[in-house]
């Protein structure tokens, strides 16, 4: 089973650009990170203003090391989070059914 996680950002008003970028520079080093199974970023085409991302990760340490990285503290929580308006995560696993 994976780790899974949900993100949804929304960018304040005159900020979606600068989060834009910092998500270019984020994803390529997440994406190489050990148990990193699947980073997917989105962005809504009609609000620029909101992304989305899918991650799937070999377990819940994985995810940690992902939020823990420089790269994350430097792009996310340094350049994209404080521009944000809003922020909401949620957690899933997997589910062979």
């Amino acid at each position: 089973m994976a780790y899974v996680v949900c993100a949804k950002w929304i960018a304040k008003e005159g900020e979606a650009d600068a989060v834009a970028d910092a998500v270019r520079r984020l994803a390529g080093p997440s994406k190489e990170e050990p148990g990193v199974l699947l980073y997917q970023a989105h962005r809504d085409p009609e609000n620029p203003n909101v992304f989305f991302f899918y991650e799937q990760y070999a377990d819940e340490a994985a995810y940690q090391a992902h939020v823990e990285s420089g790269h994350f503290k430097e792009l996310g929580f340094g350049e994209a989070i404080p521009r944000l308006e809003a922020r909401e995560r949620a957690f899933y696993v997997t589910w062979d059914i």
